[in-house]
């Protein structure tokens, strides 16, 4: 069983930043997709941020580049980076690894972390 464990979320004001972290419980480079995910309330979870082996990145439309995925291999840690964050944008942020080639089908979560932007 993989573990992930988020950290980073919190209130935040619009127009802030913050930063999402989470650790794996097995070494990154042996998944094939890193992602991250969201859920508002009453909402269906949908994908924020992706990027496979390949270092192919994937987002939500909506973002319109305030988000940015990365991944540290040597500390098993994927990330997002949330810029000019708006109250839209709060929800349980998850992250996710998946092994295949098959987006939008994580095969690990992590318990989420909360995420509220408001003034």
């Amino acid at each position: 069983q993989v573990q992930l464990v988020e950290s980073g979320g919190g209130l935040v004001q619009p127009g802030g930043s913050l930063r999402l972290s989470c650790v794996a419980s097995e070494r990154i480079f042996g998944f094939d997709i890193l992602a991250w995910y969201r859920q508002a309330a009453g909402s269906e979870r949908e994908l924020v941020a992706g990027i496979s082996r390949g270092g192919m990145t994937k987002y939500a439309d909506s973002l319109k580049g305030r988000f940015t995925i990365s991944r540290d291999s040597a500390r098993n840690t994927v990330s997002l980076q949330m810029n000019d964050l708006k109250p839209e944008d709060t929800a349980v942020y998850y992250c996710s690894v998946t092994r295949g080639s098959t987006w939008y089908s994580p095969d690990y979560w992590g318990q989420g972390t909360q995420v509220t932007v408001s003034s």
